[in-house]
């Protein structure tokens, strides 16, 4: 659904404001009876409180966070809006904020920076899931491919571990590959997140391979792509000194880099493997 009005976002924060210390009733008959309160309609205290109770704001246990914070957060998430998956390149500063968000800020009484931030912390949400909802997909896609392409042992290693530093194991007679994987419904652009333990893994392992499956919406993969190993470490940051470590990081991986298919899989594929899987000259 679309950022509720703003009356209805007003009416949302009044009762988040007075629920904790009176019931339901006893708000409604406050709202629709004191002419303190009557610059909203009945109806719209009403979707307020149907909205709040949608969205779980009742059984919220950040108590803590004020109304206003908290209705906002739901109202950007729950919008659905479609910038916010790309929030992070969209959204690079409180002059670009968009302006359904913007508009929900000012009735909240939220200052643009704090609006700013807020978005950022529902970009993360949202972002965190939907890369875990993708990345499952993009790893079945995978195994999918694999088992139809080789007659090598194929192991889904992250499905009961993560500690391996990679997801797959392909397991041949000539050879052996262990692929991270990195999966994208995004067309144009790719951007991967490595974690210290999968880039010390690459470090120290010379079967490891990161490779990226671009996926349509149903799961269906349709490119996959190699990630030159020796780019990756040439792109991710330097620890300052010994009393500073990073963890995990984001890469934006242009696609003059890639490398179609996976080339290390070459000796165990079958003559009818999948063209995803097979190298070719087209990046």
């Amino acid at each position: 659904m679309p950022v509720p009005p703003d009356p209805v976002l007003r009416a949302a924060a009044r009762w988040l404001h007075r629920l904790p210390a009176s019931g339901a009733a006893r708000c409604r008959a406050l709202f629709t009876t004191h002419a303190e309160f009557s610059d909203i309609t009945p109806t719209q205290y009403d979707a307020a409180y149907a909205w709040i109770r949608k969205t779980g704001m009742l059984d919220a246990k950040d108590v803590g966070v004020p109304p206003e914070v908290r209705i906002y957060d739901a109202a950007i998430v729950d919008s659905g809006a479609s910038w916010l998956s790309d929030a992070d390149v969209l959204v690079q500063s409180p002059d670009e904020i968009p302006e359904d968000a913007l508009r929900a800020a000012e009735a909240l009484g939220l200052e643009a920076d704090d609006a700013y931030a807020r978005i950022g912390a529902a970009w993360g949400k949202v972002d965190a899931a939907g890369r875990a909802r993708i990345g499952a997909m993009g790893e079945e896609a995978l195994l999918n491919l694999l088992h139809a392409s080789t007659a090598a042992a194929v192991e889904h290693i992250a499905a009961w571990s993560d500690a391996h530093g990679y997801d797959i194991a392909v397991q041949g007679q000539v050879c052996s590959v262990h692929l991270e994987v990195k999966s994208t419904l995004r067309r144009g652009r790719l951007t991967v997140y490595i974690s210290r333990n999968e880039y010390e893994t690459m470090l120290r392992d010379p079967h490891w391979r990161m490779v990226a499956v671009q996926l349509r919406p149903n799961g269906e993969p349709i490119a996959v792509w190699t990630v030159p190993s020796d780019w990756i470490a040439s792109h991710v940051p330097t620890d300052p000194g010994v009393l500073g470590r990073w963890e995990a990081c984001r890469l934006n991986i242009p696609s003059d880099v890639l490398e179609s298919g996976i080339p290390a899989l070459a000796p165990l594929l079958t003559p009818t493997a999948s063209v995803l899987l097979a190298a070719t000259d087209a990046g």
